[in-house]
């Protein structure tokens, strides 16, 4: 049998391939099919983690074109498109995206299509379908279904299991049911059930080692710190707004700034006043910096155009003056954002 590479046992050969950055993998594939199969193996990815090669990524989705996923590098500042989500609901939309045990896995959601004749919803509002991407075989896979089929619902990974909670089963019943899944057993658990239910979308953030889950407009939060307890509810004064977790710190924005939230109290960091016209954007967090990711420019009194948008601007958290900058835009996906999460490779 053929030497990985002539000279060096395969195991030592594996882990000079494991120092490659993943964006270069489709190249690394060509060269013969036992690279290919190296390339797409399982010690590979853990031959990563040994030799500290593991990569960041941010994974977005958009309105358009449909069930498309980019990756985002931002060490070599390019995006990397995955393959189509062989999902068959049409104008996917309303489902949540998280990442663990190196994986990226899309939940729920349901389709967003109108009827044309009577503009009402033409669909399904709600699905428990679940998919996975993984990296080394570039493939979508489909994973245990959810016990609820759920939308807009609140869905985070908590010490490497992903947690489901809240949402709706379609455009008028909201749910207080709450699940837990482990993507080594590929099997769903049902969780105690929150404490209440809400007419708006509610939305998950892991924060302190706990899954703190928030309604539009409500101040109470209900928070999940382990599995067994169930969820407490408590009243924050905490600002309403897209927010996300750097570092261990939570960051909101609010009336056209960004500020830290520190326990009751908030700390305001930088203007984001260039982002007065953008709505269906992502914010999120990547290492030290906060991303806003696609949207649109929405019409204001001086400009009634309305502009579909492919930016992603960055703030960098650790430097002495945060300021804003731009990076690669998205090259397929643009519009409001449906998807984005971080991923390690």
């Amino acid at each position: 049998m053929t030497a990985l590479i002539e000279g060096l046992p395969d195991a030592v050969a594996i882990r000079c391939l494991a120092r490659v950055p993943f964006y270069l993998h489709p190249k690394l594939e060509l060269v013969s099919h036992s690279w290919r199969a190296a390339i797409q193996s399982a010690e590979l990815f853990k031959a990563r983690q040994e030799v500290n090669s593991s990569e960041e990524f941010l994974c977005v989705s958009a309105f358009e074109p449909e069930n498309l996923w980019e990756l985002y590098d931002p060490t070599h500042d390019l995006w990397i498109t995955l393959p189509i989500l062989p999902s068959n609901i049409s104008h996917f939309a309303r489902f949540s995206v998280v990442s663990t045990a190196g994986k990226l896995f899309v939940l729920g959601g349901g389709s967003d299509a109108v009827d044309p004749l009577t503009g009402d919803q033409d669909g399904i509002f709600a699905t428990d379908k679940v998919w996975s991407y993984d990296p080394a075989t570039r493939a979508w896979n489909p994973r245990a279904s959810m016990l609820v089929p759920r939308a807009m619902f609140a869905c985070c990974v908590l010490d490497g299991k992903i947690v489901a909670a809240g949402g709706f089963t379609n455009r008028r019943k909201s749910i207080c049911n709450a699940e837990i899944y482990d993507p080594e057993t590929d099997v769903w658990v049902q969780l105690p059930d929150l404490h209440h239910a809400h007419n708006s979308a509610c939305s998950g953030v892991v924060f302190g080692g706990k899954v703190h889950v928030l309604h539009k407009g409500l101040s109470t939060i209900q928070v999940l710190e382990n599995f067994k307890q169930g969820w407490i509810a408590h009243e924050y004064s905490w600002l309403q707004g897209p927010m996300t977790v750097v570092r261990e710190n939570l960051y909101v924005m609010s009336n056209w700034f960004i500020y830290k939230q520190e326990g009751e109290l908030r700390r305001m960091i930088v203007s984001a006043s260039d982002f007065r016209r953008r709505i269906g954007y992502a914010m999120i967090g990547l290492g030290d910096d906060i991303y806003i990711v696609g949207g649109v420019n929405g019409p204001d009194y001086w400009n009634c155009s309305v502009k579909v948008l492919s930016d992603v601007d960055v703030l960098t958290l650790g430097s002495e003056r945060p300021a804003w900058r731009k990076v690669a835009p998205l090259t397929r996906c643009k519009g409001t954002i449906l998807g984005c999460t971080q991923l390690r490779i």
